[in-house]
C-alpha cells in the first residue's frame, strides 16, 4: 500500500506568502504614513498677517463668477464635439492667492480626502485636483515653498511655479529638488505631459497618459500671463461626455492663450469646485460612478 507524502512545509510557505502579500498591499495602498517635509525656502512665509491683508472688501459671486479687491474668477462651460468641459479664468494681485493643501493638511502615503472637502477646509473659493503625488514614490514634490519628496521621476518633465507666480518647464534628470527650492520655486508638480509652452502646443496627437485611454475627464492648469490664469476640466467617459484627449485638451488652452500649460492627474480625480459646489460630473468609485469623487491626495486652489 503506498501512502500519500505529505508537504507541511509547501502550505506553511503559501500561508506566509499570502500574508507578507497582502501586508505589502495594505502598506502600499491603504494604511495611512506621514512624513515630514525635507527643506523650506525660508524666504517664503504664509502667516495670519499676510492673510489678514489678503482679505478684501465684500466680494461679489455669483453662480458663474467671484469678484473682490484681490480676485477675479470666472467659469464657463463650453463644449467640443461629444464633450462638456469647464473654464475657469483667475486673474490676482499677488501670487500669494495661489496656494495648494494636502489632504488633512498632511504630506504622506495613503492620505485622501475629496478635492471639495479639502476646498471647504481651505476656505478656497475655487480648487482643483492636484498631481495625486500619493499614487507614486517618485517625482518632485514642493508645496508653498516646502520641499516634500527629491526622488526625480526622470521620464517626466515637472511644472514649476515659482514666488512670482510665473509657470515654467524642467526636466527633472537635468535639476534636483534642492536646487528648484532654492531658486525660489514654491509649487512643483510632477504628473504631466506638458500640453503648452512658449505658447506652442507641446504635446502630438498621438501622445497619451501610461494606462489611459485616449478620451477622458482631464484637469490642466495653465498661465496667460502674470497673474492671470486658466484652468479646464472635462468631464468623460459618460454617455453625455466621451471626455478629451491631451491633444484636444491642449489645443483649448492654446487657443484661449495659455503660454504655459500643464496637464494634471484625470480620469477619475478629475474635479473642480468653485463657491463650495462641484462644478464638473466626476467618475470615481469601483464602477466609474457618475458623479462621484474620488478621493485624492492634495488640490490647488485660488
Amino acid at each position: 500500500m503506498i501512502k500519500h507524502r505529505k508537504f507541511p512545509w509547501f502550505f506553511t510557505a503559501l500561508f506566509l506568502l499570502a500574508c507578507f502579500t497582502g501586508f505589502i498591499l495594505l502598506d502600499t495602498f491603504v494604511v495611512p504614513k506621514t512624513y515630514s517635509a525635507i527643506a523650506t525656502n525660508e524666504t517664503i512665509e504664509t502667516t495670519e498677517a499676510t492673510r489678514d491683508s489678503n482679505e478684501s472688501s465684500e466680494a461679489v459671486i455669483t453662480e458663474n463668477s467671484y469678484h473682490d479687491d484681490d480676485m477675479t474668477i470666472t467659469v464657463s462651460t463650453e463644449q467640443t464635439a461629444d464633450t462638456t468641459y469647464y473654464v475657469a479664468d483667475i486673474q490676482v494681485t499677488s501670487s500669494d492667492q495661489l496656494k495648494t493643501a494636502f489632504a488633512n493638511g498632511t504630506y504622506g502615503r495613503n492620505i485622501k480626502e475629496t478635492t471639495s472637502a479639502m476646498a471647504s477646509e481651505n476656505q478656497a473659493i475655487l480648487a482643483i485636483n492636484g498631481d495625486y503625488y500619493g499614487f507614486r514614490d517618485t517625482g518632485y514634490v514642493i508645496r508653498n515653498g516646502s520641499l516634500y519628496r527629491d526622488t526625480a521621476e526622470e521620464s517626466t518633465d515637472a511644472l514649476v511655479i515659482d514666488a512670482n507666480g510665473n509657470f515654467s518647464i524642467v526636466n527633472q534628470s537635468e535639476v534636483s529638488a534642492e536646487e528648484l527650492l532654492k531658486e525660489g520655486a514654491t509649487q512643483v508638480f510632477s504628473f504631466g505631459p506638458v500640453l503648452v509652452e512658449k505658447s506652442e502646443i507641446a504635446v502630438s496627437s498621438e501622445e497619451e497618459v501610461a494606462q489611459s485611454m485616449s478620451s477622458n475627464p482631464r484637469t490642466a492648469i495653465g498661465q496667460i500671463g502674470e497673474n492671470h490664469y486658466m484652468i479646464i476640466v472635462s468631464d468623460g467617459r459618460t454617455a453625455e461626455s466621451a471626455g478629451l484627449s491631451l491633444y484636444q485638451l491642449a489645443e483649448i488652452l492654446e487657443s484661449k492663450g495659455a503660454t504655459v500649460a500643464y496637464n494634471l492627474d484625470g480620469g477619475g480625480s478629475s474635479t473642480m469646485v468653485f463657491n463650495g459646489q462641484v462644478v464638473n460630473t466626476p467618475v470615481a468609485g469601483a464602477k466609474g460612478d457618475s458623479g462621484s469623487e474620488r478621493s485624492v491626495s492634495d488640490i490647488i486652489y485660488f
